[in-house]
């Protein structure tokens, strides 16, 4: 299967300048459970709003958060999930 084509957006050098402004602004904190993490490495520039696609969500800054990776791979992608099932995506 292929993947979207708005995965490559996350290759670009302007993503990779968006994802570097806006772990600045939050001062390289986790914007859930408020760890400082200097590695960027264990850090997620992620949308509030999930973008599927859509380039102006995808881009806008007010979209943005800094998360620690395992805020985002827990507490997030649990209320994704969640959200999925309760638009009847998934059975």
């Amino acid at each position: 299967m292929n993947s979207p084509p708005w995965r490559a957006w996350y290759k670009t050098a302007r993503w990779r300048a968006l994802r570097l402004t806006i772990f600045l602004r939050d001062l390289f904190t986790c914007q859930k459970c408020r760890l400082i993490e200097g590695d960027t490495s264990k850090l997620v520039c992620d949308h509030i709003i999930p973008h599927r696609g859509d380039e102006r969500l995808l881009w806008d800054e007010n979209n943005l958060q800094t998360l620690c990776k395992r805020c985002h791979d827990t507490v997030k992608q649990a209320a994704e999930q969640a959200s999925l099932r309760t638009r009847g995506v998934w059975h």
